[in-house]
């Protein structure tokens, strides 16, 4: 969607969405029309509203909570890499490394 679109489905001005991609709490591709959103960006940006409206939580905690957010994402994506990784050894190799985890 472009950003006409998103201003609308988040009922908030283009000013207010510049400044969240400024803060880079945002990050829609670019095309020659403009911004362009997906899903993904609508739930993030949901949720700063939330952060910034209802939970009274200034910039520089919105700050810390994307970040964390992204860090979240970018660890769930590397241990499903790793399970994958597990999941394609021999069973007795599977059973090693998961025991040798549980031990930790």
């Amino acid at each position: 969607m472009n950003d006409c679109e998103f201003c609308e489905h988040l009922d908030i001005e283009v000013k207010v969405l510049r400044i969240w991609v400024e803060q880079r709490w945002l990050m829609p591709q670019e095309a020659d029309a403009g911004w362009l959103f997906e899903d993904a960006d609508l739930a993030r940006a949901r949720l700063i509203q939330d952060l910034t409206g209802p939970m009274g939580v200034n910039d520089n905690g919105v700050d810390v909570a994307m970040q964390l957010l992204d860090q979240v994402h970018s660890l769930r994506g590397r241990l499903a890499v790793l399970m994958n990784a597990i999941r394609s050894q021999e069973p007795a190799v599977q059973k090693l490394i998961l025991s040798s985890a549980e031990e930790d």
